[in-house]
């Protein structure tokens, strides 16, 4: 623990927030302050929660915010689809973001998993 920038699923999730902060720059997402702000702030929370628990020094608060940033996937991927079928994504960048979320969910539950050994 420790070394979070080290950590794939820190860095994958640090890219997806980047992906999605840069999406929705754009028109329709430049008018809808909530989704915008609020999609944003939860994906913020994912790589921002594997920072805060592996640097919290103990493995039982490590998982403690594991499971936060699974819980901000879980939000990210929600407003995902309700952004797609409002029609502020693309069928692709849904499909991409979606498989993004998924990937990185799970990578959280092998880190998990993992810290209670």
């Amino acid at each position: 623990m420790g070394k979070f920038e080290n950590l794939r699923v820190w860095k994958r999730s640090k890219d997806l927030t980047v992906k999605l902060y840069k999406l929705t720059c754009k028109s329709p997402f430049d008018k809808d302050y909530g989704l915008r702000d609020q999609l944003r702030r939860a994906a913020v929370s994912v790589p921002s929660n594997i920072a805060e628990g592996d640097e919290s020094g103990t493995n039982r608060l490590s998982i403690r915010y594991l499971y936060t940033a699974k819980g901000s996937v879980a939000e990210v991927h929600t407003q995902v689809i309700i952004a797609f079928e409002i029609g502020y994504f693309t069928e692709q960048d849904k499909s991409d973001l979606l498989d993004e979320c998924r990937a990185i969910s799970a990578m959280l539950n092998n880190l998990i998993k993992i810290r209670r050994k």
